[in-house]
């Protein structure tokens, strides 16, 4: 059966816990960055999230839908997100597999199903970690506060990719906390949202409350156990 974490029980962080002990399964994303046409950072981060969210939210990953035994298999281990990226032939080629792909304002990213650590197939394996270094043209407004925010650590300093993963991972937290029929609203509303750095000010506050938090298992970048999203859904306020 499926881990849905209590409160304060994070499947992202280092400390041993029985799931640690069940074969690990990861959840593809493939950012689209041409060299012509990078994506903006905050869009990739937004469309990376709500990749996450309509891929939990489809019918093909619940139930006995074709994806839903190797989405319980994934929710059984820690909940890995690995961002890669791809442009011309690679994108094509990635688009090609079973996924969805979504579009933000400069952003596509596709979600792909869950697929055993060491089991990536040729098309996505293939494709570059890094090289996400992404920046935003101009600022982003201000999020709007009716709406769910994912809140950024301002101290941690994370590549677009590795920022992407943790909006996905904070995105996922907030679905999650959520009941069905508030998990119906944001969906028929199109999964809005905004992922944003927080204030230093208010990080305190942010992680202290009873809001969904990730902490990071530390794989790459980032320290083990480091918090980096805050998930501010409204129906969780």
């Amino acid at each position: 059966m499926s881990q849905v974490p209590a409160p304060g029980d994070s499947p992202f962080q280092t400390e041993p816990h029985p799931r640690d002990e069940a074969p690990q399964f990861v959840l593809p994303l493939v950012v689209r960055i041409e060299r012509s046409a990078p994506p903006a950072r905050t869009d990739a981060l937004e469309t990376a999230a709500r990749a996450v969210l309509l891929f939990l939210g489809d019918e093909r990953a619940r139930g006995e839908g074709e994806w839903a035994e190797a989405v319980r298999n994934w929710e059984d281990a820690r909940i890995r997100k690995v961002v890669r990226r791809a442009r011309g032939a690679e994108w094509r080629r990635a688009e090609a597999l079973p996924g969805i792909t979504v579009t933000g304002r400069s952003a596509e990213v596709r979600v792909f199903p869950p697929i055993p650590l060491d089991g990536w197939p040729k098309e996505l394996a293939k494709l570059q970690v890094s090289g996400t270094e992404l920046d935003d043209p101009e600022p982003p407004a201000a999020a709007d506060p009716s709406q769910p925010v994912l809140w950024l650590n301002p101290e941690l300093e994370m590549s677009a990719g590795k920022a992407m993963a943790q909006a996905g991972h904070g995105a996922q937290l907030a679905w999650w906390a959520l009941d069905d029929t508030e998990r119906a609203a944001w969906r028929d509303a199109g999964f809005p949202l905004a992922v944003r750095p927080a204030d230093p000010a208010d990080w305190h506050r942010l992680t202290t409350g009873r809001l969904p938090l990730v902490r990071d298992a530390g794989f790459t970048e980032i320290a083990p156990g480091s918090c980096t999203v805050v998930a501010d859904h409204p129906a969780l306020r």
